[in-house]
């Protein structure tokens, strides 16, 4: 099961962007989404709807640990 940090390091890999690049796109510091897929801190509520929107999901998917679980069982 991925972390929520692992999550956003996979999604911005799958668009093959930098850190730098996807701290642009939302509006925060790369310092910021380091911390992010590090897991020393997680993004403000009110950043959700725009990373969300950057990796062409729902703010539920990208908190839903579950669904990491569910995409795992069904690679089986």
């Amino acid at each position: 099961i991925c972390s929520n940090a692992d999550k956003l390091k996979a999604l911005r890999y799958t668009l093959g962007l930098t850190q730098s690049q996807m701290a642009e796109k939302i509006g925060v510091s790369e310092q910021a989404v380091s911390k992010w897929e590090n897991g020393l801190s997680k993004p403000r509520t009110s950043m959700l709807p725009a990373i969300a929107k950057l990796y062409d999901c729902t703010v539920d998917e990208l908190l839903d640990e579950d669904s990491d679980k569910n995409a795992e069982e069904q690679d089986e």
